[in-house]
């Protein structure tokens, strides 16, 4: 790849040698190969020189320019000529010069040298490698050779440092150039040893073995010296600490002893920077500090005591204000800091003991309960567990709640005052039937109940403890005029509460749930409620009747009923209850009397007296034969007061088509009466209008002729008045026009004045404030020329005294005396003492001639007398 290979072309034929010219001429810097057929050896011819051409020879290369190496640089040969130690090249009998078959020659700066036959320029001239400050080249023998007295074998590798120029050799190979890393302060190298050598401060390092280079400057690594990295150091602050772990066991730089696998932990106290060693692992390189406030506390699992070891498997209580940095092992319970509990005048903590301890003057045990009541500030040592913290409830005087004394076991019932737990108590929820929590949380909860079939899924599938706080005192409105009853199991006892009145259920007691009949006709357990209506009110049921000629009726009847309690007593209280299903009991005892009566009357007879049959059935007659106001059930005191027929519909459909045709007759017959007398009235009413409406016809004619000659009179009146008001318009305009004019005329003339005025006055306030102006100017310019030329005179001044004190008196004095000296040494080297030289065309001064004459001779005298 490098400079020019020689090449020829072997010519041995006669014909080829004649072609060739006979004189080979060569320039100093050129050479030949010439070959002697006769002998079979090619050799060099040098310049400068002209040969003249034997037959027998042949011109195989050349002439060609000498190989030169510029100074500082080298070339490699292949397959140089062998030399002796003079210098002589070598050649063997036939003087063929003698070639070291595949070696390498590298030749540097000297006399331009030709290439013998069979070498070849691998490289042609190269620069050498110039190795800068800091720099060295990774150099390996590729073959044994002495390096200046050092023996290096085959494999050996060692460093040329700069700077300097390298000469490459051919036993030597340059693997890669390195350059120094720089240490600044504060870092270090992280170095690692290839194979078993000595480092920088002469300490023996094993194959893979790192340490750090911590000394700050330029380091050149050695040549089994590989740098892995730079470390850069951790920087500690008054906040943030380094958790270190110890990979094996050393000595820190610091000076103390760490076991392999001891972790431990760097402040700001100890440093302020920090370089990982190569023995170490760092754990957490951003532990941040744990500030408490005196708001703050937190508990520490694993701490360690003040001989440094860690205590495992205790616990400490650290309370604000303080700082501080976890240490290896140590860690924070539930791992975050826990705010001081500040109770409050109505708030209280439920503790208890995990483990013995003395708390103040009470030996606590574990299993302790006791309460913390505020207000006060509470901080929970670590042998004490917080159950929970809670509130003093405070209750209205219809608020409750119920609580339960876990030792005992007994329950009692809250009412209307404020209550904290004590550390015996707690809530306790009372159960209540989904009838019952469905019923208490339905909109539709009032003294006539809920139907099942209103009752919407979600009501039934709610949660019971998002319907209601259980642990609350059940309480029940009771509405007006009606009662709950309520029963005690605990005592086997029921109590009724008549309304309006609150119902609040003690621990054992439970709503007493109605069951009624619903919908026409009746059915069975179709509404449930809470509390049961005394009336009066009302109810309506279907009852199918047959009569005594096998005709079946549906009956609609309406009962009005309430209950007669007078006076609200027990005994009242107790009766109206004893009949579950007061509802359908009723209305099943009313039915069976309407369907006797029906039975015994035919079907034209009941639909004349139906009202009769079916009062006379219910209420009964007296002993005078009249019928009774009321019906009484003595059981549960029900009281129905009057029975309402709503409708009454055959159940045969040929008795209902029967009956529905009759009715339709008549009414057809009916409405055909009601028509034909409308349709007489409309006629008579119609021939009246028609004569009303011409009779106003008439009338309004007359009216519009009456109207049409006022407006011809009007029009004429109109038609007067507008031709003189024109006129005069007219002329009062013109007249106001001519004035309006004139005063126009006479304002624009006022202001064309007025602006003149101000036009003028304007024109010499400008004159004169542009004069002013310009005084102004010309007089703080003149100022600022004179202050400038007085500042540039003093800075002259003041440059050239400078300038003097820089020179020196005496040195001025020289300078002066220096071209009158040279002057005159000059005319006493020559032997002159005036010259004057013209070229004869231009008129001289003589005057001035002779005194410059007579002013350096003068000076040449002054001078003479001065050496004298």
């Amino acid at each position: 790849k490098g400079g020019r290979i020689p090449t020829g072309t072997l010519i041995t034929s006669p014909m080829a040698a004649r072609d060739q010219p006979a004189i080979i001429r060569l320039n100093p810097t050129q050479y030949a190969h010439i070959l002697d057929n006769n002998t079979n050896v090619t050799r060099v011819l040098i310049g400068p020189r002209t040969q003249a051409r034997q037959e027998h020879e042949i011109k195989v290369f050349g002439p060609e320019e000498m190989v030169l190496v510029p100074p500082r640089h080298y070339c490699i040969v292949q397959n140089p000529v062998k030399r002796n130690d003079k210098g002589e090249v070598l050649a063997d009998k036939n003087d063929q010069v003698l070639l070291a078959y595949g070696e390498e020659e590298i030749r540097t700066e000297g006399p331009p040298f030709p290439l013998y036959p069979g070498e070849l320029i691998k490289l042609a001239p190269t620069s050498l490698s110039i190795v800068p400050p800091q720099t060295a080249l990774r150099l390996e023998a590729i073959r044994d050779l002495d390096d200046k007295g050092t023996h290096r074998s085959a494999g050996d590798e060692w460093l040329f440092l700069g700077p300097g120029t390298y000469i490459p050799r051919v036993e030597v190979r340059v693997k890669d150039t390195i350059k120094a890393t720089i240490v600044q302060p504060g870092t270090a190298l992280r170095l690692q040893a290839r194979q078993e050598m000595k480092d920088s401060a002469g300490t023996v390092r094993q194959a893979g073995e790192e340490w750090l280079m911590r000394k700050t400057g330029a380091y050149m690594p050695g040549v089994f010296e590989v740098i892995v990295a730079t470390v850069k150091p951790i920087v500690l602050t008054e906040r943030r600490a380094i958790h270190l772990r110890a990979l094996r066991t050393f000595t820190d730089e610091y000076g103390v002893q760490r076991r392999a696998g001891e972790e431990w932990l760097l402040t700001i106290k100890d440093c302020e920077t920090h370089i990982q060693d190569v023995h170490e692992e760092v754990v957490n390189a951003a532990l941040e500090i744990i500030a408490l406030s005196r708001a703050h506390y937190c508990v520490i699992q694993n701490p360690w005591d003040d001989q440094g070891k860690p205590q495992m498997g205790r616990q400490e209580l650290r309370r604000g204000e303080a700082s501080f940095f976890l240490r290896p092992g140590e860690e924070l319970v539930s791992g975050r800091i826990f705010d001081v509990v500040v109770l409050g005048p109505d708030e209280a903590l439920l503790l208890r003991a995990s483990q013995p301890f003395k708390d103040g003057d009470k030996d606590r045990t574990p299993g302790d309960r006791w309460t913390v009541v505020g207000p006060c500030e509470y901080v929970p040592p670590v042998e004490v567990e917080v159950v929970k913290r809670y509130k003093a409830i405070p209750l209205d005087e219809t608020e409750g709640i119920y609580v339960r004394n876990i030792k005992t076991g007994a329950i009692e019932m809250v009412i209307g005052r404020t209550y904290l737990l004590g550390p015996d108590e707690e809530l306790w929820e009372k159960p209540l039937s989904e009838d019952v929590d469905v019923l208490l949380s339905a909109p539709q909860n009032d003294s006539k109940g809920v139907k099942l079939s209103e009752i919407s899924p979600d009501a039934k599938s709610r949660p019971r403890d998002k319907a209601r706080d259980r642990t609350r005192v059940v309480t029940f409105r009771t509405p007006h005029n009606s009662a709950v009853q309520v029963y005690d199991f605990r005592k086997k006892a029921s109590r009724v509460v008549w309304g309006p009145g609150l119902v609040m259920l003690g621990p054992d007691e439970q709503f007493t749930i109605l069951t009624l009949s619903g919908g026409k006709p009746k059915k069975q357990n179709q509404i449930k409620a809470l509390s049961l209506s005394l009336g009066p009110d009302f109810m309506t049921d279907i009852v199918v009747v047959e009569t005594s000629d096998h005709a079946r009726l549906q009956i609609q009847l309406s009962y009005n009923w309430r209950f007669d309690v007078g006076n609200r007593t027990v005994e009242d209280a107790s009766k109206i209850f004893q009949v579950p299903d007061f509802v359908g009991d009723a209305c099943k005892a009313i039915a069976s009397r309407v369907r006797a009566a029906v039975a015994a009357s035919s079907f034209d007879d009941f639909h004349r007296n139906s009202a009769d049959i079916i009062r006379s059935a219910v209420f009964g007659k007296d002993e005078h034969g009249h019928v009774r106001d009321v019906f009484s059930f003595p059981s549960n005191k029900l009281v129905i007061t009057n029975i309402d027929i709503q409708s009454v519909e055959p159940v045969d459909q040929r008795t209902k088509d029967a009956l529905s045709y009759s009715v339709q007759q008549a009414i057809e017959i009916t409405t055909k009466s009601q028509e034909a007398s409308a349709r007489h009235d409309a006629e008579r009413k119609a021939q009246e209008a028609v004569g009303l409406l011409e009779r106003q016809k008439l009338k309004d004619q007359i009216e519009a002729e009456k109207a049409r000659r006022a407006l011809l009179e009007l029009q004429a009146e109109s038609s007067a008045v507008q031709s003189m008001g024109s006129a005069k318009a007219e002329a009062r305009a013109r007249a106001e026009a001519a004035q309006i004019e004139m005063q126009a005329e006479l304002e624009q003339a006022k202001l064309r004045a007025q602006a003149q005025k101000i036009q003028s006055e304007s024109g010499l306030e400008e004159t004169r404030m542009r004069q002013e102006a310009e005084l102004a100017f010309l007089g703080r310019k003149n100022e600022l020329e004179i202050t400038r030329a007085r500042e540039m005179a003093e800075i002259e001044r003041e440059k050239f005294k400078e300038q003097v004190a820089a020179i020196g008196q005496d040195a001025i004095i020289k300078i002066a005396q220096a071209g009158p000296e040279m002057q005159a040494k000059l005319l006493g080297g020559l032997g002159l003492q005036s010259v004057l030289i013209t070229d004869g065309k231009s008129p001289l001064n003589l005057f001035n001639t002779a005194r410059g004459m007579l002013g350096q001779a003068g000076a040449a005298g002054a001078l003479a007398s001065g050496t004298d």
